[in-house]
């Protein structure tokens, strides 16, 4: 397995980790003793402007710690070189996830022009970028298994 290869697969378990211990913590520490905090958009903001930095930092401490170990194990260094097909890739990547990203905020706005509760909004949001960052990934993969 090619080293891009690798952290992209780092990236998708962390981020799937990530969102999970995040959406635990939210729970059990919020919402399973206060239901009614679920209609609060305060809330709902407050959780989210502390999910991104969590998740940045989380995601950069991860990979340098995925960087330390494949190079005590393979004993390679981890060149970061990009070329035009590395490029390409990653535009269809975004691509895709900005599609994806696109269509649950389109979902979201959708669940509001229904009369559905704020909460689903929300949930919604965070979904489709979850989704669109883990396809985004996945899409990745193929692409460079593929030979784009």
């Amino acid at each position: 397995m090619d080293t891009k290869e690798k952290q992209i697969l780092v990236t998708i378990v962390n981020t799937i980790l990530i969102f999970a211990i995040y959406a635990y913590y939210v729970y059990d520490r919020y919402l399973i003793d206060n239901p009614e905090l679920l209609n609060d958009s305060s809330f709902w903001g407050k959780t989210f402007l502390v999910l991104i930095p969590v998740a940045i930092l989380a995601q950069i401490v991860l990979h340098i710690i995925f960087a330390i170990i494949n190079g005590i194990l393979t004993r390679e260094t981890m060149d970061i070189i990009t070329d035009e097909r590395d490029k390409l890739i990653e535009l269809k990547a975004i691509r895709i996830s900005h599609w994806l990203f696109t269509f649950g905020f389109l979902l979201a706005m959708g669940s509001q022009a229904l009369g559905m509760e704020t909460w689903v909004m929300f949930v919604t949001l965070v979904a489709s970028g979850f989704i669109s960052g883990i396809v985004s990934e996945s899409a990745k993969i193929y692409f460079y298994r593929k030979g784009v």
